[in-house]
């Protein structure tokens, strides 16, 4: 506005007149003030009015995730929104498509929006760049994955103790050539192929990199499934590190799906109707969303203290497909 009134040969006071359509300047003055702002590419900031006027931070809070058309995020948004709406707050939602631009062009968005908090599914990047914003009030909550660059707190999944439990499932069961499908996401897919290979050590068994594929879509689940197959020693069980990796595995099983194990992370709808039901490590979207958010206003509350790590359990929900003997694959199909 200064740089406008400079360009207008006005005071500030009269440039606030002109853009608040307020009475009492003359027209060619008020014209020349326009014509200054369009030039200078002026946007009036309606967030920052509203916050000038008020004396109060916005009431709204920002979401940054992966793709809200995944069911997994979808009811996390959810119940982030559920916990805003009690609070009498409107929430923001993007998806980033684990896109380290788009998100950053989500988050400067939001912040310029001037939104209470910031709720991220980060991407992996660096996030240096909020320390500003966070410094100048912005409370910032990581979900699923830490925030690399900044120390905001942050609410995790047991996501190695999970793959653990998983594994030890199937050893059980009898198998003992155990396939592991995982994501490319730096974080979790490190963090479940670790509980991968520490459960195969608990265990005694050796780690087969043939054994081993990275997908990141349920098409690419799907050709590594086939790849495991088509092995000279296939395995006889296959962990899915997530919903639609899971999707992409059954999907190159096919009729095999009687034959060859399987245990996928994170539950999704219908698992129980599939044939046969399918065995998941279950956790709880909707309680991940719910436990940032409350941590998110918590903060808004005037909550200090150093950043906390929240990490929720996971549950093994065995329902058929991850209890399929080893003794099963390669038994004549029967119709």
């Amino acid at each position: 506005m200064r740089d406008v009134a400079s360009r207008a040969g006005v005071s500030l006071k009269t440039v606030s007149r002109v853009l608040n359509g307020e009475s009492g300047v003359h027209v060619e003055t008020a014209e020349r003030v326009r014509v200054a702002a369009r030039e200078l590419r002026f946007v009036r900031n309606e967030s920052a009015a509203t916050l000038k006027r008020s004396g109060q931070r916005s009431r709204s809070i920002g979401l940054v995730l992966e793709n809200v058309a995944n069911p997994y995020w979808s009811a996390l948004a959810k119940a982030v929104e559920d916990v805003a709406r009690e609070r009498g707050y409107l929430l923001t939602t993007g998806s980033s498509g684990d896109d380290p631009a788009v998100e950053r062009e989500l988050l400067d968005e939001l912040c310029n929006r001037r939104v209470g908090g910031l709720l991220i599914v980060p991407s992996g990047a660096e996030l240096g760049y909020l320390a500003d914003e966070i410094d100048h009030g912005t409370v910032v909550v990581s979900m699923d994955r830490p925030a690399a660059g900044v120390q905001v707190d942050t609410v995790l999944l047991a996501n190695a103790a999970g793959v653990r439990d998983g594994i030890a499932h199937l050893v059980g069961a009898g198998h003992r050539r155990i396939a592991f499908v995982g994501d490319t996401v730096r974080y979790t897919g490190s963090q479940r192929l670790a509980g991968y290979r520490e459960a195969l050590g608990a265990a005694g068994l050796p780690l087969d990199r043939k054994l081993v594929r990275r997908a990141h879509d349920a098409e690419h689940a799907r050709e590594a499934a086939r790849e495991l197959l088509a092995l000279d020693e296939p395995p006889t069980a296959i962990f899915a590190g997530n919903n639609l990796l899971t999707r992409g595995v059954l999907e190159a099983l096919g009729r095999r799906r009687h034959e060859i194990a399987v245990v996928g992370f994170d539950d999704f709808a219908f698992a129980e109707l599939m044939d046969p039901p399918v065995t998941v490590v279950g956790q709880d979207a909707a309680e991940l969303g719910r436990s940032g958010a409350r941590q998110l206003f918590r903060r808004l509350d005037g909550e200090s203290g150093p950043v906390q790590e929240i990490v929720l359990a996971t549950t093994l929900v065995a329902r058929g497909s991850g209890e399929i003997s080893p003794c099963a694959a390669g038994r004549p199909l029967t119709s």
